[in-house]
């Protein structure tokens, strides 16, 4: 099949790979692990290609719903005693009554200070997130800026954001945005997922080229992709 370089759209709060080609004639979407692509002719028009992704929007929000439904859901209690992980270690909880103090990371424990009430277990899943994404935000941006040098690019932006069905995005512009989640992973982990979005800066898709990039810089690469895959389903807060 005569496959050129695909490229990544946003319709509506939709990131798709559009995949071109010369030996079909008509559009298929496809949503598979929760990632949305399109095969297209290889001359179809762009602003044609993102009418037949809004016309199949609720279809596949539907696909993405059933593929996030069949994710595990969190059995956690946030009480004191749990364990959560960060950076791929774990930490206990400890929750103690009081004003409200952001949470931190104390003598090994993470420590969330928070009033008493009906929904405190609210509260501390609310002050965990919290400072999670700030870690998140911080400690991938550091990964960002030791990885960009390495590989002489440089991103537009940085940012984190809540996604459901993947680790990360870059945008046609060079913005990158990282699920915060993933720093409950090993480091290394994280550093696959910060890699693998700065090789989208050179290659949006996930060609033989692409993979080559991202061995380059991460040989042992594969390792840390399939711990993702075994394991992201424990990844939840």
């Amino acid at each position: 099949m005569s496959v050129i370089k695909p490229e990544q759209i946003e319709v509506n709060g939709l990131y798709v790979d559009v995949i071109r080609t010369s030996r079909i004639k008509t559009a298929s979407i496809k949503v598979e692990d929760g990632l949305v692509s399109i095969v297209v002719p290889k001359a179809l028009d762009i602003e044609r290609v993102h009418q037949l992704v809004a016309e199949k929007r609720q279809w596949i929000i539907q696909k993405i719903a059933l593929h996030d439904a069949s994710l595990p859901a969190s059995t956690r209690e946030f009480i004191s005693g749990e364990a959560y992980a960060y950076l791929g270690r774990n930490y206990r909880l400890k929750v103690v009554c009081g004003d409200y103090v952001p949470v931190k990371l104390y003598q090994g424990r993470l420590v969330a200070t928070l009033p008493d009430g009906a929904k405190r277990s609210n509260l501390v899943r609310d002050a965990l997130i919290r400072w999670y994404k700030l870690n998140a935000l911080r400690k991938i941006k550091e990964k960002v800026r030791r990885y960009s040098k390495i590989m002489g690019l440089e991103p537009k932006s940085v940012g984190i954001k809540t996604f459901k069905s993947r680790w990360g995005s870059c945008s046609p512009k060079g913005e990158l945005d990282f699920n915060w989640i993933i720093v409950m992973a090993p480091n290394r982990v994280v550093d696959y997922v910060v890699i693998h979005e700065l090789c989208h800066l050179k290659q949006l898709d996930h060609s033989p080229k692409f993979w080559k990039e991202v061995e380059r810089i991460m040989p042992d690469y594969a390792e840390h992709k399939e711990w993702l895959k075994v394991n992201s389903g424990r990844l939840v807060v």
